[in-house]
């Protein structure tokens, strides 16, 4: 039987150990592993490379950039996409780029073979040796930015088609924050104009925080027409908490999903509305004493609309996190 060259292109050390794992352990095939879609590309341009395994949402080069690359270049390598983003606009691009096929994150192994099966890729033969596997190193932050990076990938899919429109996904942000550095990451989240807050609190398995969704006022009304919403006071208000909810929500069902544990969500809360950042860390500062903190910005393709979502840990759930997330890497 051939030895197949793979490439995993990835930016998460968590995403490719999980992928490495998901692959028939009887498979001739060499692998190779890159960070981000630059390196991959390059790789591949040097030759010899006969599949690549694929994220979309990386620094440097993207996903779609890699299929445009290749497409562009007149490279042949055949390209299985692997990520968490599962907008039904993100397949549809990236088949109409050229990828064979979609795999959602984390990949299922029997999925991963039915896969390399149905598109001729395991070969025939006999019994092949083991392939030799150098799984990455993955430290806490990494894998539990790419537990963030599936569930916000989820959420995103179910927004997508709530509004009708393509979300375009960030690369999640993962830290421990003093009060005064949560005050600097809430004002990075801030322009010129005023903010609305969605506070929604969420408990389970020993594991609790809140998730704070940000709007800019500017752009309600936006988002408003988008869900066919009149614009008005409490409209606007309760339009925000209907989109916080499904939003929150999701991500939250994402996460517990991976980690195996159940949360229950209090109401969503409007937090000092049409208040100043400043002003929402005064009221918020005693409960945000040291937090794990997870933000990203969801954008809206083709619409002047952006909100921030953050993700606020209590200090007691990062050791309860920990051992969550080493029980995934083991």
């Amino acid at each position: 039987m051939a030895t197949t060259s793979l490439l995993v292109c990835d930016d998460s050390a968590m995403a490719r150990k999980q992928l490495l794992r998901a692959l028939p352990a009887d498979w001739p095939v060499e692998i190779s592993q890159a960070t981000n879609g630059a390196e991959a590309l390059q790789r591949i341009r040097e030759g010899g490379i006969d599949l690549l395994l694929l994220d979309l949402t990386m620094p440097v080069l993207d996903g779609y950039g890699v299929l445009a690359g290749l497409r562009d270049e007149g490279l042949a390598c055949r390209v299985i996409v692997v990520s968490g983003d599962v907008q039904e606009e993100a397949v549809r691009r990236v088949t109409e780029l050229g990828a064979l096929a979609f795999l959602k994150k984390p990949a299922d192994p029997e999925i991963v073979q039915e896969t390399l099966q149905r598109l001729g890729l395991l070969g025939q033969g006999g019994a092949a040796a083991p392939m030799a596997l150098v799984e990455p190193a993955v430290n806490f932050r990494d894998a539990f930015r790419e537990v963030i990076n599936v569930a916000m990938g989820r959420a995103a899919a179910l927004l997508a088609r709530v509004l009708g429109v393509f979300v375009q996904l960030p690369l999640p942000n993962v830290n421990i924050l003093e009060v005064g550095e949560l005050h600097m990451a809430l004002a990075d989240a801030q322009s010129d104009d005023r903010l609305t807050a969605v506070c929604q609190g969420y408990i389970g398995g020993g594991i609790a925080g809140e998730a704070l969704l940000i709007f800019h006022d500017s752009e309600v009304g936006d988002m408003g027409k988008l869900l066919h919403r009149s614009d008005g006071g409490n409209s606007s208000m309760e339009m925000l908490l209907d989109m916080s909810s499904v939003v929150i929500g999701a991500c939250l069902a994402g996460i517990a999903e991976q980690i195996n544990i159940k949360f229950s969500q209090g109401h969503p809360q409007i937090l000092g509305q049409h208040a100043p950042i400043d002003e929402l860390i005064r009221l918020n500062q005693q409960r945000w004493r040291k937090t794990l903190a997870v933000e990203f910005s969801y954008s809206i393709e083709g619409h002047d609309i952006h909100f921030d979502l953050m993700l606020l840990f209590t200090e007691d759930s990062v050791p309860l996190l920990t051992h969550k997330l080493a029980y995934m890497m083991g």
